[in-house]
């Protein structure tokens, strides 16, 4: 069968067809009408108008991390672009899938500092893993898929594909190889079997270990998530987590600590200090984590698995490094700690909790009800409460509600398991943008959004 002859823009709307996207972000312009043209010609996707490029990113990322599909987002050129900046940075430090697609004026106007250009791939190159400038339609086609493919393999983030107009009207065979890859970009999967193994004997002879996840466990999807689970409670272990790994381990088990650093818990950042192994899967040491370098789990040895090898070594310096997915790495310790019937020293464990539920005992999250004021913690434990049996999705803002409704959440609501917020990039007002409850991959499921006021004396 002879291959389709079609426009750029056809080409562009017929790789995401074959990628399986359902919905698209957008905001229109001219550099971007005759996709936009392409797309109104079709009903396989649907396209949801944004009012503001930043919030076409924010809703892209919310879609991304409820349904697990990439997001895709169509913006102009020049503006268009640079106003999804901060949506991109905040996917990249999330590590949320996203295909930014930007218009871009004609090629042979680049350069020459014409209507609404901007340089979107020297502009993008820090706030993304990768991008694109197509200056030609045959491989306009290789580059959708390529995108796809760098967006959602190894550590997700965001990625940009620049097309220039005269590109979008231009016709092209429509080709693509069966087997999707990048020449440069290929991910370890499957981590080092003699780290592993030295990784699985430190953790047997540890005194007091301590397993410290995050949001790699997440987005390495729900096997890994089973299987950390099934290492804890075969480890009996304590377990802490950072705000982007919440949900992979369930709250209401009697291993778990809660969230750690700035915002965790007392018992949490103690035991983390005290430990002698501490265990790292999927997190990056952050800073709101460690605070000072230098004190930060000082007697302890380190493991960390990570599928992003930048993140070896970075901040905090590690005795065992392992780069892979969470998901083959537990697989793989497992397999070892069960082959070799490894047991835990069951004295020093039941003195290592000892310590643990006394730190517990300071009820670090609890708190008093006020007749006058009705505090966050209250509002959200009546949330809960009245969502309990459902399944929701929370979404919030940023500033000084956000972290209070993280602790009151997985305080009062140990058996909720969604959460939608943003991570690094923290921005204000762009919660609704998160909320999942208008896409299409969503619409069985409730949505809550939390929202906060800034305080004036004067109100």
């Amino acid at each position: 069968m002879a291959a389709q002859e079609l426009t750029g823009a056809e080409i562009v709307i017929k790789a995401l067809v074959d990628q399986g996207v359902d919905t698209i972000f957008g905001y229109p312009g001219g550099a971007v009408l005759p996709i936009y043209d392409a797309l109104f010609q079709q009903n396989k996707i649907r396209h949801i108008l944004v009012r503001h490029e930043q919030g076409a990113v924010h809703a892209a990322e919310g879609y991304a991390r409820s349904t697990g599909k990439p997001g895709v987002v169509l913006v102009t050129s020049g503006p268009g672009a640079t106003n999804a900046i901060t949506g991109l940075t905040d996917a990249l430090m999330d590590s949320i899938p996203i295909v930014c697609l930007t218009g871009q004026v004609a090629t042979h106007l680049i350069g020459s500092d014409a209507f609404q250009e901007a340089d979107t791939v020297g502009i993008t190159r820090h706030c993304t893993k990768h991008n694109w400038l197509v200056k030609s339609v045959p491989e306009l086609a290789r580059v959708m898929h390529e995108a796809f493919y760098v967006a959602t393999h190894g550590r997700p983030g965001p990625v940009v594909i620049d097309i220039p107009k005269d590109i979008q009207f231009q016709t092209a065979e429509y080709t693509v190889s069966p087997h999707i890859t990048h020449r440069t970009y290929r991910p370890v999967v499957k981590g080092d079997i003699e780290k592993i193994k030295q990784a699985v004997e430190l953790i047997a002879n540890a005194k007091k270990p301590m397993f410290y996840t995050g949001g790699g466990i997440i987005n390495s999807g729900a096997v890994a998530s089973q299987l950390l689970r099934e290492f804890v409670r075969l480890t009996g272990y304590p377990i802490t987590s950072t705000l982007m790994g919440l949900g992979a381990y369930p709250a209401s088990d009697k291993q778990w600590l809660g969230m750690l650093g700035m915002h965790g818990t007392y018992e949490a950042n103690n035991a983390m200090h005290d430990c002698d192994v501490l265990i790292n899967i999927g997190a990056r040491f952050d800073d709101r984590v460690t605070g000072r370098l230098d004190a930060f789990a000082p007697n302890s040895k380190k493991i960390h698995v990570d599928i992003d090898a930048s993140s070896i070594n970075k901040n905090v310096r590690v005795d065992v490094p392992i780069i892979g997915d969470c998901a083959h790495v537990l697989e793989d310790m497992l397999r070892i700690w069960k082959s070799k019937a490894r047991r835990p020293d069951k004295a020093a464990l039941a003195g290592w909790w000892k310590q643990i539920d006394e730190w517990r005992d300071r009820k670090s999250l609890a708190y008093k009800t006020n007749d006058d004021v009705i505090k966050p913690q209250q509002a959200i434990q009546r949330l809960c409460e009245m969502t309990k049996g459902r399944e929701v999705y929370v979404t919030t803002e940023v500033g000084q509600h956000q972290m209070p409704r993280h602790d009151g959440l997985w305080a009062a609501c140990r058996h909720r398991g969604a959460d939608r917020a943003s991570g690094r990039a923290r921005r204000r007002y762009c919660g609704r943008s998160l909320d999942p409850d208008e896409h299409p991959g969503n619409v069985d499921r409730r949505s809550v959004h939390a929202a906060g006021q800034d305080f004036h004396p004067e109100q």
